[in-house]
């Protein structure tokens, strides 16, 4: 019978150059100077996470761990530069033994040491998202199915398929049927399209970026040999914003740990937002019980935001069952209480916003350290309105604007083109919606149209007329298509819905678009729902040609991403939840808190959604330093015309009234 017994290598007394006490709070340097061995660092908002984990691994290097065993996992390749550049100048030199970046970055530099043994070169290439689209666009072509007769995904929503179910180590089947049920039909098909992918990657030597993460954990699962080699070299793992991982990186972190055990792991599971995507709450949660002599260490002082928002925030998560317990302690001092704001309509909310974000200029504050925040982006529509009346200027995070999104401008197309038949690109656009136009073929049709048009007499003009008149232009794919279009256009042209905005939008819904948003979108749902609020805010205006001059004002503004126009430091910031992760601010106000709206209706048909919702409203919350106004309409626009009551969220409703300053609004209404 033989044992193992493992030597350990005889080190004399650690002189630490830097003093952990002076620099860190106990809490800190109690995690930074942990013991070996497995630990779960719980970092509340504002904590201080990366200073601390910065902290660590500068503590493992001045023990004497060689830099080429210590492995230190990131999200981004910002977050892994910074942290590695940080622990270099903490040390005094440069570490390029040291083994840090994104997960994605470490599977290929794995995978290029060790690529003969699943099969591929060193020198494979890895696809980006435009790549992997045109290749699964090139096995769409090779393949037998008929995409005229039966509606399939077009390549960008295969895409978003495959990388969900790589992410959530799922079947394709079980993604379809779960978040894509629409396409449960084609499941088989959908199939056959992965495989060839598959195939077709293998034989041109490249890999996805999933397959960064799937072809690393395929590696250790079934080589032993590499398994062990990895296993030894990464004596300690170091991995930030733990609650983000999904089912792969998690059981990738688990195994390369499984030897030594000295995995420390950092993030706040109040802050896990991102199941949509892939992310595994169970990873942080369940922790302790998967590592059971795991040491559990809490980073509680909060550097961001004064007591009067902690406390807010701390009873913000409270209802949730599947929580570490924290309490977040000021470092800060006092500030004023977080504002309740309940507003008549969605329209006095954006009053509100803008009027209060003028007054806080007005004392001091700047525009660029205030924020709007939301749960959807369409959440936003009156307010954007409303700052560019007033000339406020404001930036969104995505870069997009609401009405600049392509199924907006899409929609938006068909009111323009039958209240102005002459508008070339309003019919182009159209067009170019079809299988089988594009550029030129748009161009020959318009060109076509337009001498049919102007040839009808002024009081016969007729735009489906016209459209039927050039149908053998149109190429065959196009067929079924165009006789679509001019149906739908003859509908649109009755008076009753002519005159109407939202029943236009609503029309082109329902005759076509929406079945061509799920075959283009992954996220269908959510702009299918952007669609309606468009409706509902058209509902307001007497004509479509108001409606087209307001979107006409919107959307002629310059965009976060195109040419600077209003430079940042000018600019509010408006920004969903999701995308303010990880930002702060002087002044936040979080908009739209109904029911329905935040929590959002879909999240509130699992304890599990309400859960991530809650800690989706914690994170909004915990972006203010000095000011907080929470607010939400009390009636909005009802698809049936008038107004509907809204009740405030439950989120709202589970605070302690004595933590709230209740503003009461009185004055203009849009109602």
């Amino acid at each position: 019978m033989s044992r193992e017994y493992v030597l350990q290598p005889f080190r004399p007394a650690v002189d630490l150059r830097i003093d952990y006490a002076k620099e860190l709070n106990e809490q800190q340097r109690a995690a930074a100077t942990a013991p070996p061995g497995p630990a779960l660092v719980i970092a509340g908002a504002g904590s201080g996470k990366t200073r601390t984990l910065t902290y660590r691994a500068a503590f493992l290097l001045e023990q004497g761990i060689p830099p080429e065993c210590i492995l230190l996992l990131t999200f981004t390749n910002k977050a892994a530069r910074e942290m590695m550049r940080r622990v270099a100048a903490l040390l005094g030199g440069e570490l390029p033994g040291l083994w840090g970046g994104t997960f994605h970055a470490i599977g290929a530099r794995v995978l290029r040491r060790h690529a003969a043994e699943i099969g591929h070169q060193p020198d494979f290439t890895i696809l980006d998202r435009q790549d992997a689209e045109d290749l699964l666009s090139a096995c769409l072509g090779e393949m037998e199915i008929d995409v005229k007769a039966t509606r399939f995904p077009k390549a960008g929503v295969l895409a978003d398929i495959f990388s969900l179910a790589a992410n959530k180590d799922e079947t394709v089947e079980a993604v379809v049927r779960r978040q894509f049920e629409y396409f449960s039909e084609l499941i088989p098909q959908i199939c056959q399209v992965q495989a060839r992918y598959a195939a077709r990657k293998k034989a041109g030597n490249s890999m996805d970026f999933d397959d960064l993460l799937v072809l690393w954990l395929k590696l250790l699962r079934e080589n032993a040999a590499v398994r062990e080699d990895q296993q030894r070299r990464f004596q300690f793992i170091l991995v930030d914003e733990y609650q983000d991982t999904n089912k792969v990186q998690g059981e990738l972190i688990d195994l390369l740990a499984r030897r030594h055990g000295n995995l420390m792991v950092v993030g706040d599971d109040s802050q896990s937002i991102y199941s949509w995507r892939g992310a595994h709450f169970e990873n942080i949660i369940k922790f302790p019980q998967r590592y059971d002599r795991s040491a559990v260490y809490r980073i509680e002082t909060n550097y961001r935001s004064t007591p009067e928002i902690l406390r807010l925030a701390n009873a913000s998560i409270a209802a949730n069952a599947h929580q570490f317990a924290k309490e977040l302690t000021p470092a800060r001092g006092s500030g004023p209480k977080p504002v309740l704001a309940a507003c008549a309509t969605s329209a006095d909310q954006a009053v509100f916003v803008a009027q209060r974000a003028l007054e806080l200029r007005e004392e001091g504050r700047e525009l660029s350290q205030m924020a709007v925040l939301y749960r959807s982006h369409f959440h936003a529509l009156e307010l954007q309105l409303e700052l560019t009346r007033r000339n406020i200027p404001f930036t969104i995070t995505s870069g997009i604007r609401f009405f600049e999104q392509a199924h907006i401008k899409d929609v938006a197309a068909y009111l323009k083109f039958i209240t102005n038949p002459r508008d070339e690109l309003a019919f182009k656009r159209i067009a170019r919606l079809m299988d089988g136009v594009g550029a030129r073929t748009a161009d020959r049709l318009w060109q076509s149209f337009r001498a049919q048009f102007d040839a009808a007499p002024a009081s016969g003009q007729n735009l489906a007329a016209a459209l039927q008149k050039i149908s053998a232009a149109v190429p065959k794919k196009t067929a079924v298509s165009w006789a679509q279009l001019t149906a739908t256009i003859s509908q649109l042209e009755a008076p009753e819905i002519r005159r109407n905005a939202a029943a236009v939008i609503r029309h082109v819904i329902e005759a076509g678009y929406e079945d061509y948003l799920k075959d283009q979108f992954a996220n269908y749902r959510a702009r299918r729902e952007d669609l309606e609020q468009m409706a509902l805010f058209a509902m307001q205006f007497e004509s479509v040609e108001d409606f087209l001059t307001q979107l006409a004002l919107l959307t002629n503004l310059e965009s976060e991403d195109a040419k600077p126009g209003v430079p940042d430091e000018e600019a509010m910031r408006l920004s969903t939840v999701h995308q303010a992760k990880g930002l702060e601010f002087d002044v936040v106000f979080l908009i739209m808190l109904c029911d329905g709206l935040f929590p959002s209706t879909r999240s509130l048909e699992t304890k599990d959604g309400e859960e991530e919702e809650r800690r989706l409203f914690y994170v909004a919350v915990t972006r203010a330093r000095d000011e907080l106004y929470l607010c939400h309409p009390l009636v909005r626009s009802a698809s049936s015309g008038g107004v509907m009551l809204q009740e405030k969220s439950r989120f709202l409703r589970e605070l302690p009234p004595e933590l709230l300053d209740e503003w009461q609004m009185r004055g203009f209404s849009a109602y």
